[in-house]
């Protein structure tokens, strides 16, 4: 009955009848009842306004999620709900009333009963209430949660009243509208207040000493607290406690106190810190958890170990560049068979360059050898009309530097592609996402770039002495999503200037071609990318050709119709774990589409530091969840591009991006994509057939408690007595008769490879 009344009070319009039936009541959920409309009229935001007309809309997704596709420009955003007293008397602190929107792509105004409570927008010249005239060309502000505080007492507010909320965005291009979590309206809370941040850094010693710093802070500016902090950290099987402390604490308004603490524990058995803060006088307890960083990867031999892809595609005629990705003590010295006519190995950096003359399949016999062994491995390469016969590795810009980005950040990146090791395991790619563009174009209108980069070809060229990759960025609108420019009504003349600079790699963002498009058709839609399509024919240079809208139109269905290497399958990821997760195990009907040299995009990884530019932070995936990000994605056959600061790359995270077995089924040369097998309660399964017949396999825990996961062999379409191989301890487990089941952890995953020995 409870739950059927809380219901009651998530629906818009009878929020009063049914609070008369409890006590208290903590939040509103706006999660229904949200009209929509594009353009742009100031009269909308009147409470008066009949929206009865308007379009149904969910607060929760981007409007390209709901049919909207391809509109890029103003929309409005309304509700009607009645706010009851009651959430404001039965609250603890009886203040401040706030509303949290979520994310809105990309800039905003919102309203309250008629009147301006927040925007997230440069104001420029205005007509009433401080209503900028136009957001276009503003600097995006996607990725901040809209949370607006007003008083209790605030004439806006109409308590046990109907309110009006109406939210004026605008759309630079790309996706747009509101997203990540659904809009609700609450007292503000002790919650709101005291925070546990324990987003920094483990620091590790000799591998089992770590240090660990977490801080309690008080953001009230008004409200004090007392109580205790308690510290702990258990093992996780068996179960152990490693560490136990309270601390008595004074929270003054406006302070914190930062705690730091040492324990020692195995890095290959999962431990978890807990931090608990019960407030004094409520009993109300604040908890955060988060796992230590375990360590499954083993380190690589000394003797060499070839990894990397095992297949290649090039065009004959084109530049050629491929870096043997080989670890082991160095120097190695390398070798190549059956090398085609035109290409040549520098034997002590291992990087394969030149030009293929003829068209035809090669089988070349790779060696690496130190001072401790030496490696074989085959690597087939196609010379013919098709590339990226395996999904891209590497780096891209944007989601640690944004609009930020400039030529001394993008050679660090390829600095430490080589000097952490990446670089040996098969990332190969160095992309400049937006932001490098000059505002005009020269008379002649090729395309420069602004004062960050002064000289595109001399990076580029630096770039491949490293045999790594260098990738570019563009829109096929006027303005890219930074509002730079981009290629509309230029680009032979810019995939030429590429081709001058030595561009490997081109992202190309839907962004401002929606004020081009006549419509949200499928024609419209693949028009631009046509286009491109044929101008990249004529390319003297082999470039990796990336679409990136969104997923607009099922774009999975004709990407390969215009010879895109990839795809974007999905809006733009975040650093959480709904936005990884509802992504990645989305992807569920694109699996047929992919194949080598044509591959779904859910976007790019968000483990290390990040932050989209210019600050950054440790990703808010836990440990577990940064497992589930890479194996999921190495699943999905998805290119694999870091998002990260290289500079700040731990040994957690280069165990993440260092496991050969692991990429290898991202890398398979089949291609194939894996499939939802078993999706039941929080459990998941997902398969991937391999090359050699056998199967990759990821069992999945969605909740957050720790729990069983199994999949029988019926499932998979196998059957007998096969070999289960956990792929991140790159471990045999057994050989099992009919199924295999395991203990997962919460948000966490066990990847396996199940076949014949």
């Amino acid at each position: 009955m409870k739950k059927m009344v809380l219901g009651c009070l998530l629906m818009a319009g009878i929020f009063f009848a049914c609070a008369k039936k409890q006590a208290s009541l903590e939040s509103l959920r706006l999660d229904t009842g949200w009209k929509f409309q594009y353009g742009d009229d100031l009269k909308w935001l009147e409470p008066g306004f009949d929206d009865a007309s308007w379009k149904s809309i969910l607060p929760d997704r981007l409007w390209e999620n709901q049919g909207y596709n391809g509109y890029d420009g103003y929309a409005w955003y309304r509700i009607r709900f009645r706010l009851p007293a009651l959430l404001r008397d039965s609250a603890v602190l009886k203040d401040s009333l706030q509303i949290v929107l979520g994310k809105i792509d990309d800039t905003d105004q919102t309203f309250l009963n008629g009147r301006l409570i927040g925007q997230n927008a440069v104001t420029v010249p205005a007509t009433q209430a401080g209503i900028p005239e136009n957001f276009t060309h503003i600097r995006t502000t996607y990725d901040l949660v809209r949370r607006y505080v007003l008083p209790a007492a605030d004439p806006r507010i109409q308590w046990d009243g109907e309110n009006v909320l109406a939210v004026r965005v605008h759309d630079h291009g790309g996706g747009g509208g509101l997203y990540t979590q659904v809009p609700a309206v609450s007292m503000v809370d002790m919650k709101d207040y005291i925070r546990i941040d324990a987003m920094g850094p483990f620091e590790v010693r000799d591998r089992t000493e770590y240090t660990k710093e977490v801080t309690l802070a008080n953001h009230s500016g008004l409200h004090d607290f007392k109580g205790s902090l308690n510290i702990r950290v258990v093992q996780i099987r068996p179960e152990k406690i490693l560490y136990n402390q309270n601390a008595a604490v004074d929270l003054g308004h406006g302070t914190s106190h930062a705690f730091k603490f040492q324990f020692t524990a195995s890095p290959t058995d999962p431990c978890r810190a807990v931090y608990t803060f019960i407030e004094e006088k409520t009993k109300k307890a604040f908890y955060t958890r988060q796992p230590v960083p375990y360590v499954l990867t083993p380190a690589p031999p000394e003797s060499p170990r070839i990894n990397g892809p095992k297949v290649y595609g090039c065009r004959p005629g084109r530049d050629f560049l491929f870096r043997i990705p080989a670890t082991g003590i160095r120097p190695i010295t390398f070798a190549a068979e059956g090398l085609p006519e035109g290409l040549r190995l520098d034997a002590n950096s291992g990087v394969i360059s030149g030009k293929v003359r003829k068209p035809g399949t090669y089988d070349v016999l790779l060696t690496a050898a130190n001072g401790k062994g030496t490696d074989k491995r085959n690597l087939k390469i196609e010379a013919g009309d098709r590339i990226a016969l395996t999904p891209p590795m590497g780096w891209n810009s944007w989601n640690c530097w944004g609009l930020s980005v400039d030529d001394a950040r993008v050679r660090e990146a390829a600095d430490f592609m080589e000097s952490t090791g990446l670089a040996d395991h098969g990332w190969s790619f160095i992309n400049i996402d937006d932001g490098w563009e000059a505002p005009k174009r020269k008379s002649n209108g090729e395309i420069e770039t602004n004062e960050k980069f002064p000289d595109m070809k001399g990076l580029s060229d630096d770039v491949h002495a490293r045999g790594l990759k260098l990738g570019i960025y563009s829109s096929p609108g006027p303005y890219t999503c930074g509002g730079y420019l981009g290629s509309y009504q230029h680009e032979l003349q810019d995939v030429k200037t590429y081709a001058k600079w030595g561009i490997d790699y081109l992202k190309y963002d839907w962004c401002s071609y929606g004020t081009i498009a006549k419509d949200a058709s499928l024609e419209e839609l693949k028009k631009p990318y046509e286009l491109m399509r044929d101008v990249m024919r004529k390319a003297p240079r082999d470039i990796v050709y990336s679409l990136c809208q969104y997923g607009m139109g099922n774009v999975w269905e004709w990407g390969a119709e215009v010879e895109g290497n990839l795809w974007r399958t999905t809006g733009d990821i975040t650093d959480t774990w709904k936005s990884m997760a509802d992504i990645g195990f989305g992807q569920t009907v694109q699996w047929e589409f992919a194949a080598p040299g044509r591959w779904n995009d859910p976007d790019m990884l968000v483990v290390g530091w990040v932050g989209w530019g210019p600050r950054l932070h440790p990703t808010q995936l836990s440990v577990n969840e940064q497992y589930t990000h890479i194996s999921l994605w190495c699943l999905l056959s998805a290119p694999l591009l870091l998002g990260c600061d290289l500079s700040k790359l731990d040994d957690f995270t280069l165990n993440l991006l260092t496991n050969d077995e692991v990429l290898a089924v991202d890398q398979d040369p089949l291609g194939r994509q894996a499939k939802q097998i078993l999706a039941v309660d929080s459990s998941q399964v997902w398969a991937k057939q391999l090359e050699d017949g056998s199967r990759a396999v990821g069992l999945f825990n969605l909740d957050r408690d720790d729990g069983k996961v199994s999949v029988s062999w019926a499932d998979l379409g196998l059957s007998g007595g096969l070999n289960v191989r956990d792929l991140w301890r790159q471990q045999d487990i057994g050989t099992f008769a009919d199924k295999f089941e395991t203990e997962v952890y919460g948000h966490g995953v066990v990847l396996v490879r199940i076949g014949p020995e």
